[in-house]
């Protein structure tokens, strides 16, 4: 049985840089890709969240190119938990982490987004996230490691 390592406040947590590493599997056609690079939490100006900046080198296919998110995450509607946004502020999915793992589901058109959070310790969590649905079939593991000044 996997261990889990509460987090009180999830954004007082993820705030800071991460290093990210992702894999991305197509189920459907076996095609593999991996993203590297960087996660830097920034406290948004009104002060009421974290901006999510996502940025590095995305591979698939055996072409490498720059890629880049950003995320809002915003108090939630319980204390310690985090109600995360797209960069243009249309809902993504809830996160609670106070039992150290917390499962989501975002519809995106016919397809179901579930992401399954997990935290194993201060300094590193992680996110699978399985997309199913008639457009497409994925497959995407995340693993956070905090960068230490």
């Amino acid at each position: 049985m996997d261990e889990f390592w509460p987090v009180p406040d999830v954004l007082a947590h993820l705030a800071g840089g991460w290093r990210v590493e992702r894999s991305v599997r197509d189920l459907t056609g076996g095609d593999e890709g991996r993203f590297e690079g960087t996660t830097a939490f920034r406290p948004l100006e009104d002060g009421g969240g974290l901006l999510h900046l996502e940025s590095g080198a995305f591979t698939w296919q055996g072409v490498t190119r720059p890629a880049e998110r950003t995320l809002r995450f915003l108090p939630g509607s319980a204390p310690g938990t985090a109600d995360v946004r797209f960069a243009d502020g249309r809902p993504f999915h809830d996160l609670d982490l106070t039992t150290g793992r917390y499962v989501a589901d975002h519809p995106c058109a016919a397809d179901l987004y579930r992401g399954e959070f997990t935290v194993r310790d201060r300094d590193h969590w992680r996110t699978v996230w399985r997309v199913a649905g008639p457009a497409k079939d994925l497959l995407l593991t995340t693993e956070y490691v905090r960068e230490v000044l």
